[in-house]
């Protein structure tokens, strides 16, 4: 057997932070400290006398010998994986733990998961919302579903995305505000309360005012401020003013007449839904029925009004 095999350890490590571009992300993935990472990756380099990596800002960015080096123990482990799958491999019987924001679980999956719990009662489903974007392997999560407004990028993962559609985003309110206020225009929203969302820089009432070209939203001083679209929802189904919330969302209290769109013009920012899952986990085929139940779902779900 090749001597260099004894460091079978150091090369793990080296694929984890090789992905990453970060020996601190590796650390997390591999449960040690950032040192340690770092002690393994300089023994690796004297036995091997390569420079695998050099520091380039806050990343550490793999030199020619390191990307070859890479691309084949990441392909070595991935066949590992495989073959470990291939007698550990799950049954459809047993637990799955699924993530995505606050407001979507609450608003969207909790209230469809009867149906999926009536086609497969054997499949216990753990619900994990998060407004951050969480790490799979660490976290110990099966699937997510996420959003974007670009198309996701992780060519150095074991995640696979799949798309689900674009969910576009308008204003909502409560039939009576829009009848007490007389919403009759965009630029009527300047006279009442307008819920935003603390620190978001893409989905703005400044960018939804700018496309309907109405000025002077900077000095509108009625405005209340959440954290979340569930939050949001909340508010304005109370009668308190009007959000911005995308249709995955607001869609079912349309449909009993609890909200209206008082102006069908979209923002000009929308968001991509992805579904995010490890290729090896060993639940890959309790996985897979999730995942296409939310497909069905959402390819099914009622279209509410027209998109202009």
């Amino acid at each position: 057997m090749d001597k260099r095999l004894k460091h079978i350890n150091a090369l793990r490590c080296f694929e984890s932070a090789a992905r990453y571009q970060s020996y601190s992300k590796a650390a997390d993935e591999l449960f040690v400290s950032q040192a340690a990472v770092s002690q393994q990756m300089r023994q690796l380099e004297n036995a091997l006398d390569i420079k695998l990596f050099f520091r380039n800002g806050r990343n550490m960015q793999l030199t020619q010998s390191g990307e070859k080096l890479y691309q084949s123990i990441h392909q070595a482990l991935g066949i590992i994986v495989k073959g470990l799958n291939s007698i550990q491999c799950e049954g459809l019987a047993g637990d799955l733990t699924i993530t995505s924001t606050h407001a979507f679980c609450a608003l969207w999956i909790m209230p469809r998961l009867y149906r999926f719990n009536q086609l497969h009662p054997d499949i216990n489903i753990k619900i994990m919302g998060s407004n951050q974007i969480e790490n799979l392997e660490t976290q110990q999560i099966d699937l997510a579903i996420r959003f974007s407004t670009k198309p996701f990028d992780d060519t150095n993962s074991n995640l696979i995305y799949e798309y689900l559609g674009e969910d576009f985003v308008y204003p909502v309110c409560s039939p009576e505000l829009k009848n007490h206020v007389k919403l009759n225009s965009p630029q009527d929203l300047m006279n009442c309360s307008l819920v935003c969302y603390a620190n978001e820089k893409v989905v703005t009432w400044q960018e939804w005012f700018e496309h309907v070209a109405v000025q002077g939203y900077e000095l509108h001083n009625q405005k209340t401020e959440v954290t979340s679209s569930d939050m949001a929802l909340g508010a304005v189904l109370s009668g308190h003013g009007v959000a911005l919330v995308s249709t995955a969302l607001f869609s079912q209290y349309i449909q009993t007449q609890q909200l209206i769109v008082p102006f069908k013009i979209k923002h000009p920012v929308h968001w991509k839904k992805y579904i995010a899952f490890n290729k090896n986990s060993t639940k890959i085929k309790r996985i897979r029925v999730f995942a296409d139940w939310i497909q069905a779902e959402m390819k099914n779900s009622p279209k509410l009004f027209v998109i202009e």
